[in-house]
């Protein structure tokens, strides 16, 4: 196409409580995709109404391109040959994010008391650093949380308190175990929760094969009950046998 036929011809929501998001985003992207954006605002719901029923859309943003309508945000995506979001797939974002950075951040400490960043402190405050924003994950929503673990946790199964315990248990580990306090304490709690979990994970997706949603960044998420689960929970139990075996790096 032409430089003078990128045209675009953009409808959106543009009120005074309310500017539609994903307008301003078709905006952006067809702006990066080096089109000129005749912006048209909706400004009032009655004039919204009327442009859907004129359409016959039930939505808006939509997009126009040469007279012909592309439609919303995800359509002009595909449009353009763009990676669409399904917010019900399955993926480990959710908790590989929260790794890298809580890696980067022992990584950090590590340097600014120790002058260096890989340490064995590095590796511990790690494994601390993963457990407190694993469970502050968890604790944003107690109750979903534990709905999610009843799927596979075999103590939680028995006793479904344990669901609504494990999120403060976790908390607790992970910041003594940070601040290398109280090992005899939270080196027992890790072993315990981490244990149960290595099990009940192992149980359920390798012996009984079933397909699941893991409940470690809190009972809203999408990832997948399986290896990296299991990793999460092996990693406890060996800081935990670490501190027990090495109180003195504590």
């Amino acid at each position: 196409m032409s430089a003078e036929n990128r045209q675009a011809v953009l409808y959106r929501m543009v009120m005074p409580q309310h500017v539609c998001p994903y307008g301003l985003k078709a905006r952006d992207l067809l702006r990066r995709k080096g089109y000129a954006v005749d912006d048209h605002w909706l400004t009032t719901r009655a004039e919204t109404d009327a442009f859907k029923a004129e359409h016959e859309v039930k939505t808006t943003p939509q997009v126009f391109i040469g007279g012909v309508r592309i439609g919303g945000y995800d359509d002009l995506r595909r449009h353009f040959g763009l990676k669409v979001r399904d917010p019900k797939a399955a993926t480990y974002t959710p908790v590989l994010a929260p790794f890298a950075l809580t890696a980067l951040m022992a990584m950090a400490a590590s340097y600014a008391v120790n002058g260096s960043v890989f340490t064995i402190r590095a590796g511990e405050w790690f494994i601390g650093f993963s457990m407190c924003v694993l469970a502050m994950q968890k604790l944003r929503d107690v109750e979903s949380f534990a709905t999610m673990f009843l799927n596979y946790d075999l103590l939680a199964k028995r006793w479904v308190r344990y669901g609504y315990i494990y999120p403060f248990a976790e908390a607790v580990a992970g910041v003594l175990m940070v601040a290398g306090a109280l090992t005899w304490l939270s080196a027992p709690i890790a072993l315990f929760i981490g244990g149960v979990g290595a099990v009940s994970v192992f149980k359920a997706v390798y012996i009984d094969k079933r397909e699941l949603k893991c409940a470690c960044v809190g009972g809203d998420s999408n990832v997948p009950l399986g290896f990296i689960s299991l990793t999460e929970n092996l990693m406890m139990v060996a800081m935990a046998v670490w501190m027990l075996a090495m109180p003195h790096s504590l």
